[in-house]
């Protein structure tokens, strides 16, 4: 178990995990985007924001403070001006945050954490891991559906309202978003799966392609791309839109062969 100061990652669980006081193995291995900060301190006190403030929009559409600081952050970070990529690369990145904290635990434990958006506080100007913090030990999910369910509630919850507000105020393509959460997810289930290999851990490496397999194959991720696994690879249908930003190209998955002029926003897919 890893600690700094009060806070830290959840560690093995010393007895069967129960939904109400669960602690989850330690995924935090697996690399930054599968820790979780967790442990007792003030979030708000820090710069944190429960992470449901992000999903709701002002009286006009636009964005709260919490989602339109975290854009800018990404704009200037990426010296972009435009903020629809901004919003496309902030929604790819949370998608990679919360389909990492459900497949991480579901492939190596068999549970999930139940991370409630009105529990999880997020921190928009700093980067994982310490860009999600859950105050205590986060329970896991104990709804029937099966474990490949459990994963998709754990990420749902948060990319269905998300992506409704990045449409909304940024006016992006619910096609992309949704090839973007596609992409995520299979770049979240490459390192897993890679990590798992290297230690000999075979049975939770296809675990998670098992997992990611059975999301990607219902709506709406079905449509955004294609799994393979001889070698395990992913072909989105969509563009996350990272070559408009300066000094960016094609991502390995990308529907596009050749990166067409900044300037052109036509016949790009998504």
């Amino acid at each position: 178990m890893e600690r700094r100061g009060t806070q830290r990652t959840v560690g093995r669980p010393t007895s069967r995990p129960t939904v109400d006081d669960a602690r989850l193995p330690d995924a935090a291995r697996v690399g930054p985007f599968f820790a979780l900060r967790t442990g007792t301190g003030d979030p708000s006190a820090e710069g944190y924001a429960r992470i449901g403030e992000a999903y709701r929009l002002t009286g006009a559409g636009a964005a709260g403070p919490v989602l339109r600081a975290r854009v800018e952050a990404v704009a200037a970070s990426l010296r972009t001006d435009e903020p629809r990529v901004a919003a496309s690369l902030v929604f790819q990145g949370l998608a990679a945050r919360v389909w990492s904290l459900a497949l991480g635990p579901a492939a190596l434990s068999g549970a999930v954490p139940h991370l409630r958006p009105d529990r999880l506080w997020w921190h928009p100007g700093r980067v994982a891991p310490d860009d999600l913090w859950w105050p205590g030990v986060p329970s896991v999910i104990g709804e029937p559906g099966g474990l490949a369910g459990q994963v998709g509630t754990a990420a749902f919850v948060h990319l269905m309202p998300l992506r409704h507000a990045m449409g909304r105020a940024y006016r992006v393509s619910e096609r992309l978003l949704w090839g973007n959460a596609a992409s995520a997810l299979a770049g979240s289930l490459r390192v897993l799966h890679d990590w798992c290999r290297a230690r000999g851990l075979a049975g939770a490496a296809d675990r998670a392609v098992e997992l990611a397999r059975a999301q990607l194959v219902h709506p709406p991720l079905r449509d955004a791309g294609a799994l393979s696994t001889a070698p395990l690879g992913y072909r989105r249908r969509t563009c996350c839109l990272y070559y408009r930003v300066p000094g960016g190209g094609l991502c390995g998955d990308c529907v596009l062969r050749q990166a067409p002029g900044r300037g052109s926003a036509r016949g790009t897919p998504g």
